[in-house]
């Protein structure tokens, strides 16, 4: 018996009007699958829908794959696969596997020798780093970065070390409704000549990116030409780059 084929699905990276972050090859993959592992069955449903013509929700086979998740339970999702069918990994935003929990599903796939085939999306890591101006040679992200105040500024002024001494571009992310205390944080623990940018609702119509020295982003904040608010509960990446 053939496997099948374990799929790495694109979602958007927000609500947007029609498919233009998707590939019409894509789309048509995503419209024959009836096996699904997604992080939010209801968040599911709706990009399916945005997507349309799709298998009926009623025929798909969900699999919640989460945080979650243990490991007896990606056994027993392995099982479609092992069977032959093809079963498709979505995240909740951009390309899944990357800064999510699907990544141990794909682990597991490899070790029973199942196809990977990733598929062609919007990320908003590379997005934000392709529109920065910043180092795209070399590169890290870090997920996110410690909520306890003292950590957050060792971490940062760490991150601004490595960055000057190994010409490396620093990515990281920051939940949506503490957008604008990260950036104070990052504004107070740098220094003025270290490159700040702020990529914000990547691949939308209100897509924001703006790349400038952290001083300069502190004289902007003093003189209220920026509102820290303007970024409140949006999703935002941010980029340190220090020469």
């Amino acid at each position: 018996m053939s496997l099948g084929t374990l799929y790495l699905l694109p979602n958007t990276l927000g609500k947007t009007e029609g498919n233009p972050s998707h590939p019409e090859d894509v789309l048509a993959i995503i419209r024959t699958l009836d096996v699904l592992f997604v992080e939010n069955i209801q968040n599911a449903t709706r990009f399916l829908q945005w997507v349309g013509d799709t298998v009926p929700g009623y025929a798909i086979e969900f699999y919640p794959l989460n945080k979650k998740t243990t490991d007896l339970d990606l056994l027993e999702y392995i099982k479609p696969l092992k069977a032959g069918k093809n079963a498709g990994i979505l995240s909740e935003a951009g390309l899944p596997a990357i800064a999510d929990p699907g990544a141990k599903m794909v682990e597991l796939a490899h070790k029973f020798n199942i196809p990977i085939k990733p598929l062609v999306g919007p990320s908003s890591i590379f997005l934000a780093l392709m529109g920065s101006g910043f180092n795209g040679q070399e590169f890290h992200f870090h997920g996110y970065l410690p909520m306890d105040e003292k950590a957050c500024f060792q971490k940062l002024q760490e991150l601004e070390w490595q960055s000057r001494r190994h010409d490396v571009t620093q990515i990281f992310m920051e939940t949506p409704y503490r957008n604008g205390t990260m950036l104070k944080r990052i504004l107070a623990n740098v220094q003025d000549t270290t490159r700040v940018c702020l990529a914000c609702d990547l691949s939308l119509s209100s897509e924001e990116i703006i790349s400038k020295s952290a001083g300069e982003w502190s004289r902007d904040l003093q003189a209220n030409k920026l509102d820290l608010d303007h970024w409140h509960k949006r999703p935002c990446i941010f980029l340190l780059y220090a020469k």
